[in-house]
């Protein structure tokens, strides 16, 4: 893939993939798809300090969720963030809120620092820090605009809001803003290391903490969780389509 063109044309295929074997992954694929779209219209509009380098970082930056995603259904390793995340799927006792953070984890703070470096190859990865932000921004409206919406798949999702005052829950308080910095500072230490194979690897293992506390909020949380999910379960690929109305409403306020 060369294009955000192409890059959509895999993400329709993958959110059809995951229809069929109503398969929760296609909960974040709905999302970054329309994250994707939201790109390639900016990038038209000329919205970014440099549009055809933010196409060739979002092309690198989708590429490594699309090779993730395409790596675990053929049984092949990938990163632990993404393991984690893709296994998930299966379980059909996760909220929807927990299978989009979980591929925003894995997506924003492990591999985006990376996608910013192979961006800039033989460049200052300072150069690039603007249309980051900017992607970021994108990430954090839409992700702020499900969270409004989201009682549209769980009617009683706000139960667990007030919940999280003075708690450190990660499926309640995971914050766009502290992903996005702590993505950036991990892309300038990425960027400058020529051992790119154990900045991964190092990175990948502290983003995958994030990950179980996601997967397992905790005992407090747990019954709460499971009544919830009880009430929004549906048919994956309904859950699916409500999403997506959720998703272009949230880029549209």
């Amino acid at each position: 893939m060369k294009t955000i063109e192409e890059v959509l044309i895999r993400m329709d295929q993958i959110v059809a993939e995951c229809k069929a074997r109503q398969s929760r992954i296609g909960y974040f694929a709905i999302l970054y798809r329309q994250v994707t779209r939201r790109v390639r219209d900016g990038i038209l509009a000329g919205e970014f300090e440099d549009n055809l380098r933010m196409e060739l970082l979002d092309v690198i930056f989708a590429k490594r969720f699309i090779d993730a995603y395409t790596a675990w259904n053929m049984g092949i390793a990938t990163t632990e963030s993404w393991r984690l995340a893709f296994d998930a799927s299966k379980n059909s006792g996760h909220l929807v809120l927990q299978h989009l953070f979980l591929g925003i984890n894995a997506h924003i703070n492990l591999d985006l620092g990376i996608a910013a470096s192979e961006t800039m190859v033989d460049k200052e990865i300072a150069g690039i820090q603007g249309d980051f932000n900017q992607i970021n921004a994108l990430l954090s409206e839409l992700v702020d605009g499900v969270k409004a919406n989201i009682s549209v798949v769980s009617p009683i999702f706000g139960w667990l809001v007030p919940l999280a005052k003075g708690r450190d829950e990660m499926l309640l308080n995971f914050s766009i803003q502290l992903a996005r910095d702590g993505a950036w500072e991990y892309a300038g230490e990425y960027h400058g290391d020529a051992n790119k194979d154990f900045q991964i690897s190092d990175r990948d293992k502290n983003i995958s903490k994030l990950a179980q506390k996601l997967i397992n909020p905790g005992k407090f949380l747990a019954v709460i969780v499971k009544i919830v999910g009880l009430l929004e379960w549906k048919s994956v690929s309904k859950t699916m389509d409500q999403l997506d109305v959720v998703v272009k409403k949230a880029l549209n306020q």
